[in-house]
C-alpha cells in the first residue's frame, strides 16, 4: 500500500501495520502484535530489529523484556510472553484535519511516556535555525507556509511539515546495551521534512511516471495505489542545504534501564566532510550531524559508533559520552562497528565496514580492523 494514504487498507493492513509481531515458530501463526502506529500514514514503520533484554525490579526479579526504538522518538519496552507494555504507555488524542480525500485517520496514537522521548522537541518559528541572517529568515517563511501539528500532522495536498519524518528519530542500526549497567545507547536523525500529496492528474506537472522511482529528496515519490500519485518529499532547509532546525541534528543517548532515565546525551559529528551548497567545510565544527548505523557498546565502558557525516569511527566513555579515540575512515560508514576476539591470540579487534555515508558522494568498499599495539595488551 502507498506510505502515505491509507484509505482503502483492509482490516489486516490495519492491524500489523508498523507493528512488532511476535511468530509462534512452530505454527507460523501470530501470538501477539503491538502497534507502535495506528494506521502509519507517515512512513514510520519499524527500520532497526528488536532487542531482547531482561529487566531486573528492586526484588531481584527478571521480566523478559522486548525493546524497540521508533522513527517518532518514542522507545518501547514490552513484555516479550505478552507484548504488553512493561514501562507506561498512553494514548493520546493527534490531529485528524485536514485529511487528504478519502482518508480516515486513526484519532489516537501511542505515546512511551514511561521511557525518554529522543530527538522530537516540537518545532516552532522561533526555533528555526540558519548559517545566516537570510537564511533563517527563508526557514521561518518556508515554515509559516506549512502546516504543522505535531509529529501526527495529517498529509494533504498543502505542504505539511513531517517531524520527526521518515528518516527518524531512530533509524537503522538499532540499540546496544551493556548488561553489567543496565545502560542502552541509541543514536538519532533530526532532519524536518516538507511533503505534499500530489493527485494523479498533478503529476505531469512534475514530469514524473507513476512506474517509476525517481531520486529520494526534491521530487515525486510515486504512488500507485490510491487516488494520489505520489508525495513530493522535500528536506526543510535553506538554500545554503543547511536544514532549518536547530542543532544537533543527530546525537548518541545513553538510557539507564533500570530507572528508565536519561543519564547523558551528546552530538555527534562534526561538519567537516560536509558544508553549504555541497561543499567540504573541513572545519571540524562538532555541530551533531545526521547519523544512520547503530552503535556497539563493550564490557569495558565504551561505545563503538561509525555513522556520522564525518568520516571517523570514534570511541565514547560509556559512563560520560566523552568521546576517547578515534580513527579515520577513507569514507563515511553506516554499518555498527564489529568486535571480535581472535581464538587463536586472543587479541580483541573492532572491525568497520565503510561503503559511504547517506547524501555523500564520497562511496569504497572497506573493511578495516583496529587493535591495541602489543605492547600494550602483554602489559
Amino acid at each position: 500500500p502507498p506510505d502515505y494514504w491509507g484509505g482503502d487498507r483492509n482490516q489486516v493492513k490495519e492491524k500489523f501495520g508498523t507493528a512488532v509481531v511476535a511468530v509462534d515458530a512452530s505454527t507460523g501463526k501470530a501470538k501477539w502484535v503491538y502497534q507502535i502506529v495506528h494506521h502509519d500514514v507517515w512512513d514510520y514503520d519499524l527500520p532497526s530489529q528488536p532487542v531482547l533484554y531482561d529487566i531486573k525490579n528492586a526484588q531481584g526479579e527478571k521480566t523478559p523484556v522486548l525493546i524497540q526504538t521508533s522513527k517518532t522518538g518514542n522507545i518501547f519496552v514490552l513484555d516479550r510472553r505478552t507484548g504488553k507494555p512493561v514501562t507506561e504507555v498512553e494514548e493520546r488524542a493527534v490531529p485528524t484535519s485536514p485529511a487528504a480525500e478519502g482518508e480516515h485517520l486513526s484519532p489516537t496514537q501511542p505515546f512511551s511516556v514511561g521511557m525518554p522521548t529522543i530527538g522530537v522537541d516540537p518545532l516552532t518559528e522561533k526555533s528555526m535555525w540558519g548559517v545566516t541572517t537570510f537564511d533563517q529568515l527563508y526557514c521561518r517563511i518556508m515554515f509559516k507556509d506549512s502546516v504543522y501539528l505535531g509529529p501526527f500532522t495529517p498529509p494533504s495536498e498543502k505542504p505539511y511539515i513531517e517531524w520527526p519524518g521518515l528518516l527518524g528519530g531512530m533509524n537503522w542500526g538499532g540499540i546496544s546495551i551493556d548488561e553489567n549497567t543496565g545502560m542502552m545507547f541509541v543514536n538519532d536523525m533530526r532532519m524536518p521534512l516538507r511533503m505534499q500529496l500530489v493527485k494523479k492528474e498533478d503529476t505531469r506537472k512534475f514530469n514524473v511516471s507513476t512506474d517509476e522511482v525517481p531520486g529520494f529528496m526534491g521530487t515525486i515519490r510515486p504512488q500507485v495505489a490510491g487516488i494520489y500519485g505520489g508525495v513530493k518529499i522535500d528536506i526543510l532547509q535553506s538554500p545554503l542545504g543547511v536544514p532549518c532546525n536547530t542543532p544537533p541534528f543527530g546525537s548518541m543517548s545513553a538510557i539507564d534501564l533500570n530507572t528508565q532515565k536519561l543519564v547523558w546525551q551528546v552530538p555527534l559529528g562534526t561538519v567537516q566532510d560536509t558544508g553549504p551548497l555541497g561543499i567540504k567545510t573541513h572545519m571540524p565544527i562538532p555541530l551533531g550531524m545526521p547519523t544512520l548505523g547503530g552503535p556497539t557498546s563493550t564490557a569495558s565502558g565504551l561505545v563503538f559508533f561509525a555513522g556520522t557525516q564525518d568520516y571517523y569511527l570514534r570511541a565514547l566513555d560509556s559512563a560520560t559520552g566523552k568521546e576517547v579515540w578515534k580513527a579515520r575512515l577513507p569514507v563515511g560508514a553506516v554499518a555498527a562497528p564489529l568486535i571480535y576476539k581472535s581464538p587463536a591470540t586472543g587479541k580483541q579487534y573492532v572491525v568497520i565496514s565503510a561503503g559511504g555515508m547517506s547524501h555523500s558522494p564520497d562511496v569504497g568498499d572497506y573493511i578495516i580492523a583496529y587493535a591495541l599495539p602489543d605492547s600494550i595488551t602483554q602489559k
